[in-house]
């Protein structure tokens, strides 16, 4: 007992259990700053993967860069903005990009919410049903891609064969040459790999509402398609709301579908910004210029998602 009490009464000894590293971080728990020092890491690899090359990709748009004429290098301001005003490729593209979000998503959500009310359903063989849906969204763009134009090519392709001994068609067709059929081709292709990323997430969202509120609205004499826009569109909606965002910032940033398909032809009918963008650095080595239609993309997605998710009043909630 003395030694313990000369022990509490010692200054210097409880200086010593006061650096204790377990006193040290409870005590420091304690205190506000240790949540900063907590997510301190994740900020810092936030900052050099996303922010930094967002920064990056900004400041290049502001630069002549060629990596074939790396002599004309150098900083221009706005000289790209103001380019972009007067090509019409970029026209051309940015209207294309406008139909190819709006018919691939219209056409997608559709499929994808009467893909997931049919897998919804407690039947046998459902499980391998939702799996085979799944195989056109695992397939790799480039592998989806390659196999459409070989389905819908004018010598060898499979579809072409079929429709024309369905009479669907006269002769054999190619779909991606001819302008007034790649934009609607490319749809279609698009709509087939796209659909399934609509059914897995509704489907997940209709296996959590409950079965009772079904079981009462039919009790009340509702139908099944008001049971649909009362119960089921309602509590599904911040789902569709994310859905819908993230599959408009994949449709508008991803050029390797429509690259493998049409590369943008023919005479830029299928041209898209992002594959605009993709060919202007990588064939032409504009970066300044691919730089400018990357801020342009980046302004245009951040004006739709803030104005849709205020509109859909999902914020509210």
């Amino acid at each position: 007992m003395n030694i313990i009490k000369q022990d509490i009464e010692n200054p210097r000894l409880s200086r010593r259990i006061d650096l204790n590293p377990i006193h040290f971080l409870s005590s420091l728990s304690e205190r506000h700053h240790w949540a900063y020092l907590l997510i301190a890491p994740s900020l810092i690899l936030v900052l050099i993967i996303v922010i930094y090359p967002i920064f990056s990709g900004i400041l290049l748009s502001f630069q002549e860069m060629r990596l074939n004429r790396p002599k004309l290098s150098g900083f221009i301001g706005l000289e790209h903005y103001a380019e972009l005003l007067k090509d019409p490729v970029f026209v051309k593209a940015s209207l294309n990009t406008l139909w190819w979000v709006v018919g691939g998503i219209l056409s997608q959500f559709s499929l994808g919410m009467i893909t997931a009310l049919a897998l919804n359903r407690k039947l046998r063989g459902m499980q391998l049903a939702r799996t085979l849906v799944l195989i056109p969204w695992f397939l790799p763009s480039v592998v989806a891609g390659n196999m459409w134009v070989l389905l819908l090519d004018s010598r060898l392709g499979v579809l072409n064969d079929i429709m024309v001994k369905l009479g669907i068609i006269q002769s054999y067709k190619a779909w991606f040459a001819d302008p007034n059929t790649a934009f609607p081709a490319a749809l279609l292709v698009a709509l087939w790999q796209g659909f399934p990323f609509f059914a897995l997430l509704l489907l997940a969202g209709l296996q959590g509402i409950p079965e009772d509120l079904y079981e009462a609205a039919a009790v009340d004499g509702a139908t099944r398609w008001r049971q649909f826009l009362h119960i089921t569109l309602p509590l599904l909606r911040p789902i569709i709301v994310a859905v819908v965002v993230l599959r408009v910032i994949g449709m508008v940033n991803s050029p390797d579908l429509i690259v493998i398909l049409t590369n943008g032809g023919p005479g830029h009918a299928t041209e898209l910004l992002s594959s605009y963008a993709f060919q202007t650095a990588y064939q032409s080595f504009d970066f300044g210029y691919a730089g400018a239609l990357s801020v342009v993309m980046l302004l245009i997605l951040m004006t739709f998602s803030i104005i849709y998710i205020r509109v859909s009043g999902i914020s509210k909630e």
